[in-house]
């Protein structure tokens, strides 16, 4: 079986899990407790923020833990929100092709009397800093503009809209779910003012991630019940998954480099190989793309056939973000970025390990040939447009 599907979920490395278990057994007191159970649990915890912190560029008490990005997301959004409305700013910036932890919680603050703008991301799948400047106003309190797109994996301009933010002194708040662990992150030198991070996309366990917040920035509560996280987040510490957590950042922050030049070769050679498929189109700039992201359209055919075939090939692979993979609707990233419904329909998403081989890259391009092939065999849109009734779109 080859699982292509890391961004969906990555498995837990073995480090990760053995540090689990070793806090489990053996760390397994109270972190709120004054008794040496407690403390001691406290003193884990405390060492897993420092090094989460220092991965990063942050100091330790920037560092929120929380269940996942999604939360963090949400807190994050929200606190600035909050911030914006005190001082009668009730604009927020983001874009068309956010993560829905994003976009749901800004329509919820667009029902609650705030004014959204969600920039084009145009075709190749780039915010471009420029208009993000063009969009920013007197009332502007936030912008917020994911690090890597989960769909189709395009790297934005972090950097170069943080200084933006900066100068216009705006907040500047990044999903970084897909991005932290697999390329460079340090939210000083790319002028981030928050941003969201979930364990189980870097190896780490599901159920734990952390919000990165300026020491400056008051947060708003979510959850209220208890003095956890200095008052910001109610609830007992998930002290074993949040010390894993640390252990796999620490791994795959410190293999960044050694996994990028084992996957991008790999990547490119599954891209270079799709590519010869009709009418078929990589979504996205190539380039900056998250070393193992491939996202492709096939015209005529349908993401859930494709996939539901390549499993029984042995490969797991997915159409879309695993958050909205319940949906009959296209995906709204491909949307964003020009494809039209009936192709958007027909998109598959490989998401590629530090365990790919270029058997395995071989292997999923003969796959994916032979599947495409067959759909569009007995496709009644494909036999039109190769009848000439329809006109071709890729």
């Amino acid at each position: 079986m080859i699982y292509a599907d890391n961004a969906a979920t990555t498995k837990m490395s073995d480090a990760a899990i053995n540090k689990m278990i070793e806090v489990a057994k053996e760390t397994y007191g109270n972190p709120s407790s004054l008794y040496e159970f407690g403390q001691k649990a406290k003193e884990a915890l405390e060492l897993a923020r420092e090094k989460v912190a220092c991965l990063i560029g942050a100091e330790p008490r920037e560092i929120l833990f929380t269940s996942g990005g999604s939360e963090a997301d949400n807190q994050a959004i929200r606190s600035a929100a909050k911030l914006g409305e005190k001082a009668g700013k009730k604009h927020i910036i983001s874009t068309a092709f956010e993560h829905h932890a994003v976009l749901h919680t800004l329509e919820k603050l667009k029902s609650e009397g705030f004014e959204i703008t969600l920039l084009d991301v145009h075709e190749d799948g780039l915010v471009r800093p420029e208009e993000v400047e063009q969009a920013i106003r007197e009332d502007t309190c936030l912008v917020t503009v994911m690090f890597a797109n989960n769909e189709i994996g395009t790297i934005q301009p972090i950097k170069q809209i943080g200084e933006i933010c900066n100068r216009h002194q705006v907040l500047f708040h990044t999903d970084a779910v897909q991005a932290i662990g697999h390329v460079p992150v340090n939210v000083a030198d790319q002028n981030i003012d928050m941003l969201s991070a979930s364990a189980h996309k870097f190896h780490g366990p599901k159920g734990v991630g952390f919000l990165y917040a300026k020491k400056s920035i008051r947060l708003s509560n979510l959850i209220e019940g208890g003095a956890q996280e200095r008052g910001r987040r109610a609830g007992t510490e998930n002290v074993p998954g949040i010390c894993a957590m640390a252990e796999a950042l620490s791994e795959a922050v410190a293999n960044i480099e050694k996994n990028r030049d084992h996957i991008e070769p790999i990547r490119n050679r599954i891209i270079e190989g799709l590519s010869e498929i009709p009418h078929s189109a990589l979504n996205g700039s190539r380039e900056p793309r998250l070393p193992g992201n491939i996202n492709f359209c096939f015209e005529g055919i349908e993401g859930e056939s494709l996939l539901l075939l390549l499993d029984d090939k042995g490969i797991a692979a997915s159409s879309g973000s695993a958050c909205t993979s319940g949906s009959l609707d296209p995906s709204h990233v491909l949307l964003a970025i020009g494809r039209v419904h009936d192709v958007a329909h027909g998109s598959l998403r490989l998401s590629l390990g530090e365990d790919i081989t270029d058997e395995d890259a071989d292997y999923i391009i003969s796959a994916v040939k032979e599947v495409v092939e067959y759909l569009r065999s007995f496709s009644p849109v494909w036999r039109n447009l190769v009848a000439g009734k329809g006109k071709f779109i890729l």
